[in-house]
Protein backbone atom coordinates (compact mmCIF):
# COMPACT_ATOMS: atom_id res chain seq x y z
CA UNK A 1 0.00 0.00 0.00
CA UNK A 2 2.61 2.46 0.88
CA UNK A 3 4.96 1.85 -2.01
CA UNK A 4 1.51 1.93 -4.41
CA UNK A 5 0.30 5.34 -2.46
CA UNK A 6 4.26 6.97 -3.26
CA UNK A 7 4.14 5.71 -7.12
CA UNK A 8 0.62 7.92 -7.15
CA UNK A 9 2.30 10.88 -5.25
CA UNK A 10 4.94 10.63 -7.75
CA UNK A 11 2.77 10.59 -10.65
CA UNK A 12 1.06 13.45 -8.79
CA UNK A 13 3.80 15.74 -8.50
CA UNK A 14 4.95 15.59 -11.97
CA UNK A 15 1.55 15.81 -13.19
CA UNK A 16 0.79 19.15 -11.12
CA UNK A 17 4.58 20.37 -12.39
CA UNK A 18 3.23 20.02 -16.07
CA UNK A 19 0.00 22.24 -15.21
CA UNK A 20 2.13 25.07 -13.84
CA UNK A 21 5.10 24.76 -16.49
CA UNK A 22 2.21 24.78 -19.15
CA UNK A 23 3.10 28.88 -19.89
CA UNK A 24 7.05 28.42 -19.36
CA UNK A 25 8.65 28.45 -22.90
CA UNK A 26 10.72 25.51 -21.84
CA UNK A 27 7.53 23.49 -22.12
CA UNK A 28 7.28 21.39 -24.77
CA UNK A 29 4.08 22.35 -26.12
CA UNK A 30 4.59 25.96 -25.27
CA UNK A 31 2.87 28.22 -26.01
CA UNK A 32 -0.40 25.77 -26.49
CA UNK A 33 -1.74 23.74 -24.23
CA UNK A 34 -1.61 19.69 -23.72
CA UNK A 35 -4.41 18.15 -25.71
CA UNK A 36 -6.35 15.68 -24.64
CA UNK A 37 -4.76 12.84 -25.95
CA UNK A 38 -1.27 13.95 -24.52
CA UNK A 39 -2.94 13.97 -21.88
CA UNK A 40 -4.56 10.60 -21.54
CA UNK A 41 -1.10 8.90 -23.13
CA UNK A 42 0.60 9.44 -20.02
CA UNK A 43 2.92 12.51 -21.11
CA UNK A 44 2.21 15.01 -18.83
CA UNK A 45 5.44 13.63 -16.87
CA UNK A 46 7.38 13.28 -19.47
CA UNK A 47 6.61 17.09 -20.50
CA UNK A 48 7.58 18.35 -16.87
CA UNK A 49 10.45 16.54 -16.57
CA UNK A 50 11.87 17.63 -19.66
CA UNK A 51 10.84 21.58 -18.97
CA UNK A 52 12.47 21.10 -15.75
CA UNK A 53 15.84 19.33 -16.93
CA UNK A 54 15.91 19.17 -20.50
CA UNK A 55 17.28 16.09 -22.03
CA UNK A 56 18.41 14.75 -18.63
CA UNK A 57 15.28 14.51 -17.50
CA UNK A 58 13.38 12.82 -20.51
CA UNK A 59 16.06 10.15 -19.97
CA UNK A 60 15.54 9.76 -16.28
CA UNK A 61 12.28 9.27 -16.21
CA UNK A 62 12.57 7.10 -19.50
CA UNK A 63 14.82 4.90 -16.59
CA UNK A 64 12.48 5.04 -14.20
CA UNK A 65 9.25 3.55 -16.31
CA UNK A 66 11.37 1.35 -17.36
CA UNK A 67 12.01 -0.20 -14.37
CA UNK A 68 8.46 0.21 -13.29
CA UNK A 69 7.46 -1.62 -16.41
CA UNK A 70 9.67 -4.43 -16.19
CA UNK A 71 8.92 -4.83 -12.11
CA UNK A 72 5.05 -5.00 -13.12
CA UNK A 73 5.63 -7.03 -16.27
CA UNK A 74 8.11 -9.67 -14.53
CA UNK A 75 5.69 -10.10 -11.99
CA UNK A 76 2.74 -10.31 -14.24
CA UNK A 77 4.92 -13.46 -16.52
CA UNK A 78 6.20 -15.11 -12.72
CA UNK A 79 1.87 -14.93 -11.98
CA UNK A 80 0.54 -16.29 -15.30
CA UNK A 81 3.16 -18.75 -15.82
CA UNK A 82 3.04 -20.44 -12.42
CA UNK A 83 -0.79 -20.66 -12.93
CA UNK A 84 -0.53 -22.43 -16.27
CA UNK A 85 2.49 -24.69 -15.00
CA UNK A 86 0.94 -25.79 -11.88
CA UNK A 87 -2.56 -25.54 -11.92
CA UNK A 88 -3.19 -26.56 -15.75
CA UNK A 89 -0.88 -28.48 -16.56
CA UNK A 90 0.61 -30.47 -13.48
CA UNK A 91 -3.05 -30.37 -12.29
CA UNK A 92 -4.69 -31.96 -15.29
CA UNK A 93 -2.35 -32.48 -17.98
CA UNK A 94 0.58 -34.25 -16.64
CA UNK A 95 0.20 -34.93 -12.38
CA UNK A 96 3.06 -37.06 -12.30
CA UNK A 97 6.01 -34.08 -14.29
CA UNK A 98 9.41 -33.86 -13.25
CA UNK A 99 10.76 -31.08 -12.11
CA UNK A 100 12.49 -30.59 -15.55
CA UNK A 101 9.55 -30.46 -16.99
CA UNK A 102 7.30 -28.35 -14.77
CA UNK A 103 10.05 -25.98 -15.96
CA UNK A 104 10.73 -26.58 -19.38
CA UNK A 105 6.96 -25.94 -19.64
CA UNK A 106 7.02 -22.94 -16.70
CA UNK A 107 9.66 -21.39 -19.36
CA UNK A 108 7.22 -21.99 -22.47
CA UNK A 109 4.27 -20.25 -20.76
CA UNK A 110 6.89 -17.20 -20.12
CA UNK A 111 7.05 -16.34 -23.39
CA UNK A 112 3.66 -17.36 -25.44
CA UNK A 113 2.30 -14.77 -22.56
CA UNK A 114 4.92 -12.11 -23.39
CA UNK A 115 4.19 -12.42 -27.11
CA UNK A 116 0.38 -12.42 -26.20
CA UNK A 117 0.82 -9.24 -24.17
CA UNK A 118 2.85 -7.99 -27.26
CA UNK A 119 0.35 -8.37 -29.45
CA UNK A 120 -2.78 -6.75 -27.20
CA UNK A 121 -0.60 -3.50 -26.93
CA UNK A 122 0.13 -3.51 -30.74
CA UNK A 123 -3.98 -3.72 -31.24
CA UNK A 124 -4.88 -1.35 -28.18
CA UNK A 125 -2.26 1.04 -30.34
CA UNK A 126 -3.33 0.72 -33.53
CA UNK A 127 -7.21 1.43 -32.95
CA UNK A 128 -6.36 4.35 -30.86
CA UNK A 129 -6.88 2.97 -26.95
CA UNK A 130 -4.16 4.78 -24.63
CA UNK A 131 -3.31 4.39 -21.30
CA UNK A 132 -6.27 6.72 -19.64
CA UNK A 133 -8.84 4.27 -20.75
CA UNK A 134 -7.42 1.33 -19.75
CA UNK A 135 -6.77 2.13 -16.30
CA UNK A 136 -10.57 3.32 -16.12
CA UNK A 137 -11.87 0.20 -17.83
CA UNK A 138 -9.25 -1.97 -15.38
CA UNK A 139 -10.94 -1.77 -12.12
CA UNK A 140 -14.54 -2.90 -13.49
CA UNK A 141 -12.63 -5.68 -15.89
CA UNK A 142 -10.58 -7.11 -12.37
CA UNK A 143 -13.14 -5.17 -9.77
CA UNK A 144 -15.36 -8.83 -9.19
CA UNK A 145 -12.88 -10.57 -8.66
CA UNK A 146 -11.77 -8.48 -5.79
CA UNK A 147 -13.68 -9.69 -3.11
CA UNK A 148 -13.48 -12.98 -4.20
CA UNK A 149 -9.99 -13.13 -3.89
CA UNK A 150 -9.74 -11.69 -0.66
CA UNK A 151 -12.28 -14.06 1.17
CA UNK A 152 -10.74 -17.17 -0.22
CA UNK A 153 -7.88 -16.60 1.65
CA UNK A 154 -9.70 -14.91 4.96
CA UNK A 155 -12.95 -16.91 5.31
CA UNK A 156 -12.75 -21.07 5.77
CA UNK A 157 -16.87 -20.84 4.83
CA UNK A 158 -16.09 -19.60 1.04
CA UNK A 159 -16.90 -22.03 -1.36
CA UNK A 160 -15.16 -22.58 -4.50
CA UNK A 161 -18.58 -21.85 -6.53
CA UNK A 162 -18.57 -18.83 -4.23
CA UNK A 163 -15.74 -17.70 -5.54
CA UNK A 164 -15.89 -18.53 -9.08
CA UNK A 165 -19.72 -17.12 -9.86
CA UNK A 166 -18.71 -14.29 -7.51
CA UNK A 167 -15.86 -13.22 -10.06
CA UNK A 168 -18.09 -14.09 -12.85
CA UNK A 169 -20.91 -12.23 -11.84
CA UNK A 170 -19.15 -9.41 -10.97
CA UNK A 171 -17.04 -9.31 -14.29
CA UNK A 172 -20.76 -9.35 -16.00
CA UNK A 173 -22.56 -6.83 -13.57
CA UNK A 174 -19.49 -4.41 -14.66
CA UNK A 175 -19.68 -4.43 -18.55
CA UNK A 176 -23.75 -4.75 -18.38
CA UNK A 177 -23.33 -1.18 -16.43
CA UNK A 178 -20.38 0.69 -17.90
CA UNK A 179 -22.02 0.31 -21.71
CA UNK A 180 -25.29 0.77 -20.33
CA UNK A 181 -24.82 3.82 -18.54
CA UNK A 182 -22.24 4.77 -21.41
CA UNK A 183 -25.53 4.29 -23.93
CA UNK A 184 -27.94 6.50 -21.58
CA UNK A 185 -25.54 9.18 -21.06
CA UNK A 186 -24.10 9.82 -24.51
CA UNK A 187 -26.43 8.15 -27.08
CA UNK A 188 -23.21 5.90 -28.65
CA UNK A 189 -20.87 3.32 -27.69
CA UNK A 190 -17.35 4.74 -28.95
CA UNK A 191 -14.16 4.60 -27.06
CA UNK A 192 -14.48 8.48 -25.82
CA UNK A 193 -17.70 7.86 -24.35
CA UNK A 194 -16.94 4.52 -22.88
CA UNK A 195 -13.80 6.39 -21.34
CA UNK A 196 -16.09 8.70 -19.29
CA UNK A 197 -16.02 9.11 -16.00
CA UNK A 198 -19.51 8.28 -15.09
CA UNK A 199 -19.58 4.77 -17.23
CA UNK A 200 -16.62 3.44 -15.82
CA UNK A 201 -17.84 4.50 -12.55
CA UNK A 202 -20.77 2.84 -12.64
CA UNK A 203 -19.08 0.12 -14.14
CA UNK A 204 -16.25 -0.33 -11.31
CA UNK A 205 -19.65 -0.37 -8.42
CA UNK A 206 -21.66 -2.96 -10.17
CA UNK A 207 -18.45 -5.22 -10.40
CA UNK A 208 -16.98 -5.05 -7.42
CA UNK A 209 -20.52 -5.15 -5.04
CA UNK A 210 -22.01 -7.62 -7.52
CA UNK A 211 -18.87 -9.60 -6.62
CA UNK A 212 -19.45 -9.54 -3.11
CA UNK A 213 -22.95 -10.17 -3.47
CA UNK A 214 -22.57 -13.41 -4.73
CA UNK A 215 -19.56 -14.39 -2.99
CA UNK A 216 -21.16 -14.15 0.20
CA UNK A 217 -24.88 -15.12 -0.81
CA UNK A 218 -23.68 -18.58 -2.49
CA UNK A 219 -20.92 -19.50 -0.24
CA UNK A 220 -23.65 -19.34 2.81
CA UNK A 221 -26.09 -21.17 1.01
CA UNK A 222 -23.84 -24.03 1.05
CA UNK A 223 -20.53 -22.79 2.90
CA UNK A 224 -17.13 -24.69 2.57
CA UNK A 225 -14.84 -25.94 6.06
CA UNK A 226 -11.61 -25.47 4.88
CA UNK A 227 -8.71 -26.33 7.01
CA UNK A 228 -6.31 -24.09 7.09
CA UNK A 229 -3.88 -26.83 8.03
CA UNK A 230 -3.36 -27.65 4.51
CA UNK A 231 -1.68 -24.17 3.73
CA UNK A 232 0.25 -23.99 6.52
CA UNK A 233 1.94 -27.01 5.65
CA UNK A 234 2.32 -26.13 1.94
CA UNK A 235 6.41 -25.38 2.82
CA UNK A 236 6.96 -28.35 5.65
CA UNK A 237 9.66 -30.76 4.93
CA UNK A 238 8.83 -34.52 3.63
CA UNK A 239 9.23 -36.79 6.59
CA UNK A 240 7.60 -39.43 4.95
CA UNK A 241 9.82 -42.33 3.68
CA UNK A 242 13.02 -40.13 4.87
CA UNK A 243 15.57 -41.39 6.98
CA UNK A 244 15.25 -40.23 10.99
CA UNK A 245 16.72 -37.19 11.23
CA UNK A 246 18.04 -37.69 15.48
CA UNK A 247 21.19 -36.89 16.12
CA UNK A 248 23.68 -39.91 16.90
CA UNK A 249 25.77 -40.49 19.72
CA UNK A 250 27.69 -37.30 20.63
CA UNK A 251 25.85 -35.13 18.69
CA UNK A 252 23.77 -32.26 20.19
CA UNK A 253 20.87 -31.87 19.07
CA UNK A 254 19.25 -28.47 18.11
CA UNK A 255 17.43 -26.45 20.79
CA UNK A 256 13.44 -26.06 20.55
CA UNK A 257 13.08 -22.70 21.82
CA UNK A 258 14.07 -19.47 20.00
CA UNK A 259 15.44 -18.20 23.00
CA UNK A 260 18.26 -21.01 23.44
CA UNK A 261 19.70 -20.97 19.94
CA UNK A 262 22.20 -18.36 21.12
CA UNK A 263 23.44 -20.69 23.12
CA UNK A 264 22.93 -23.57 21.32
CA UNK A 265 25.33 -21.22 18.55
CA UNK A 266 27.76 -20.33 20.81
CA UNK A 267 28.32 -24.36 21.77
CA UNK A 268 28.18 -25.64 18.49
CA UNK A 269 30.81 -23.14 17.36
CA UNK A 270 33.09 -23.53 20.20
CA UNK A 271 33.11 -27.40 19.75
CA UNK A 272 33.67 -27.49 16.15
CA UNK A 273 35.41 -24.36 15.27
CA UNK A 274 34.39 -23.78 11.38
CA UNK A 275 37.49 -22.98 8.91
CA UNK A 276 38.59 -19.52 8.26
CA UNK A 277 37.21 -20.09 4.48
CA UNK A 278 34.04 -20.84 5.72
CA UNK A 279 33.28 -18.31 8.43
CA UNK A 280 31.14 -16.43 6.20
CA UNK A 281 28.71 -19.04 4.90
CA UNK A 282 28.49 -20.23 8.34
CA UNK A 283 26.76 -17.22 9.99
CA UNK A 284 24.43 -17.13 7.31
CA UNK A 285 23.82 -20.66 7.93
CA UNK A 286 23.43 -20.10 11.46
CA UNK A 287 21.02 -16.92 10.85
CA UNK A 288 18.60 -18.45 8.53
CA UNK A 289 18.25 -21.26 11.40
CA UNK A 290 17.61 -18.91 13.91
CA UNK A 291 15.05 -17.35 12.00
CA UNK A 292 13.53 -20.81 10.64
CA UNK A 293 13.12 -21.03 14.61
CA UNK A 294 11.53 -18.28 15.45
CA UNK A 295 8.94 -18.76 11.73
CA UNK A 296 8.53 -21.80 14.16
CA UNK A 297 7.86 -20.55 17.45
CA UNK A 298 5.10 -18.41 16.01
CA UNK A 299 3.70 -21.07 14.48
CA UNK A 300 3.48 -23.58 17.87
CA UNK A 301 2.27 -20.13 20.24
CA UNK A 302 0.89 -17.56 17.47
CA UNK A 303 0.66 -14.81 20.07
CA UNK A 304 2.65 -12.66 18.16
CA UNK A 305 1.04 -13.61 14.65
CA UNK A 306 -2.25 -12.95 15.59
CA UNK A 307 -1.28 -9.09 16.67
CA UNK A 308 0.68 -9.20 13.36
CA UNK A 309 -2.82 -10.16 11.72
CA UNK A 310 -5.22 -7.61 14.08
CA UNK A 311 -2.71 -4.47 12.87
CA UNK A 312 -3.14 -5.31 9.15
CA UNK A 313 -6.66 -5.68 9.58
CA UNK A 314 -7.25 -2.62 11.90
CA UNK A 315 -4.57 -0.68 9.46
CA UNK A 316 -6.16 -1.74 6.22
CA UNK A 317 -9.62 -1.22 7.54
CA UNK A 318 -8.74 2.59 8.59
CA UNK A 319 -7.10 3.22 5.39
CA UNK A 320 -9.82 1.96 3.29
CA UNK A 321 -12.15 4.05 5.05
CA UNK A 322 -10.16 7.55 4.84
CA UNK A 323 -9.28 7.12 0.38
CA UNK A 324 -12.08 5.58 -0.47
CA UNK A 325 -14.87 7.54 1.43
CA UNK A 326 -14.03 9.74 4.58
CA UNK A 327 -11.80 12.16 2.65
CA UNK A 328 -12.71 11.61 -1.61
CA UNK A 329 -16.79 11.81 -0.85
CA UNK A 330 -17.56 14.79 0.70
CA UNK A 331 -15.78 16.81 -1.73
CA UNK A 332 -17.11 15.26 -4.47
CA UNK A 333 -20.43 15.66 -3.71
CA UNK A 334 -20.22 19.02 -2.39
CA UNK A 335 -18.15 20.17 -5.32
CA UNK A 336 -15.20 21.51 -3.53
CA UNK A 337 -12.83 23.72 -4.83
CA UNK A 338 -9.30 23.80 -3.36
CA UNK A 339 -8.35 27.07 -1.41
CA UNK A 340 -4.41 28.10 -1.26
CA UNK A 341 -4.12 26.77 2.30
CA UNK A 342 -6.21 23.31 1.85
CA UNK A 343 -3.96 22.96 -1.41
CA UNK A 344 -0.79 23.46 0.04
CA UNK A 345 -1.45 21.28 3.09
CA UNK A 346 -2.81 18.43 0.85
CA UNK A 347 0.39 18.78 -0.87
CA UNK A 348 2.39 18.78 2.31
CA UNK A 349 0.65 15.64 3.62
CA UNK A 350 1.43 13.98 0.33
CA UNK A 351 5.26 14.41 0.83
CA UNK A 352 5.31 13.17 4.32
CA UNK A 353 3.05 10.16 2.87
CA UNK A 354 6.04 9.44 0.52
CA UNK A 355 8.78 9.79 3.09
CA UNK A 356 6.86 7.44 4.96
CA UNK A 357 6.90 5.22 2.47
CA UNK A 358 10.37 5.29 2.11
CA UNK A 359 11.45 4.36 5.71
CA UNK A 360 8.69 1.34 5.44
CA UNK A 361 9.96 -0.17 1.66
CA UNK A 362 13.79 0.81 2.03
CA UNK A 363 14.79 1.85 5.64
CA UNK A 364 12.96 -0.60 7.80
CA UNK A 365 13.91 -4.04 6.32
CA UNK A 366 17.78 -2.90 6.70
CA UNK A 367 16.93 -1.82 10.52
CA UNK A 368 15.33 -5.34 10.99
CA UNK A 369 18.65 -7.00 9.52
CA UNK A 370 21.33 -4.70 11.41
CA UNK A 371 22.10 -7.99 13.59
CA UNK A 372 23.02 -9.86 10.47
CA UNK A 373 24.79 -7.02 8.35
CA UNK A 374 26.99 -6.35 11.72
CA UNK A 375 28.03 -9.83 12.16
CA UNK A 376 29.02 -10.24 8.27
CA UNK A 377 31.31 -7.43 8.53
CA UNK A 378 32.94 -8.54 11.63
CA UNK A 379 33.32 -12.55 9.87
CA UNK A 380 34.71 -10.45 6.63
CA UNK A 381 36.91 -7.79 8.53
CA UNK A 382 38.43 -10.67 10.76
CA UNK A 383 38.97 -13.53 7.83
CA UNK A 384 40.82 -10.69 5.68
CA UNK A 385 43.05 -9.81 8.38
CA UNK A 386 43.57 -13.30 9.82
CA UNK A 387 44.17 -14.32 5.99
CA UNK A 388 46.85 -11.31 6.09
CA UNK A 389 48.40 -12.79 8.87
CA UNK A 390 49.26 -16.41 7.37
CA UNK A 391 50.18 -14.47 4.08
CA UNK A 392 52.78 -12.86 6.49
CA UNK A 393 53.65 -15.25 8.53
CA UNK A 394 54.00 -17.83 5.56
CA UNK A 395 56.52 -14.53 3.67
Amino acid sequence: MAQFKANNIQATTLGLAAVALTNNPAYPTYPDDMTTSQVSSGLSAPFAAVALLGNHGAVALLLTLFMAVTSSSSAELIAVSSVFTFDVYKMYMNPLASPEQLIRVSHIMICVFGVVMAMFACIWNAIGIDLGWLFLTMGLLIGGAVFPAALTVCWKKQSSNGALFGALGGLSAGLTAWLVTAKALYGELTITTTGSSYPTLAGNLASVLTGLGLTLVISSIKPDNFDWEVTRGINAPATEGMPSSEPSSGEQSPPSGVQDWEKHAACTENKNPPKLTHNTSCQIKNEEQREALEDEAILEDPTLLRGAFRFAVVSSIVLTLLMDFIIPMPMFFSHYIFSKGFFIGWIVISFIWVFCSLAICALLPIWEAKTFFVDFWKELVDGRRQRKMVVAGRS
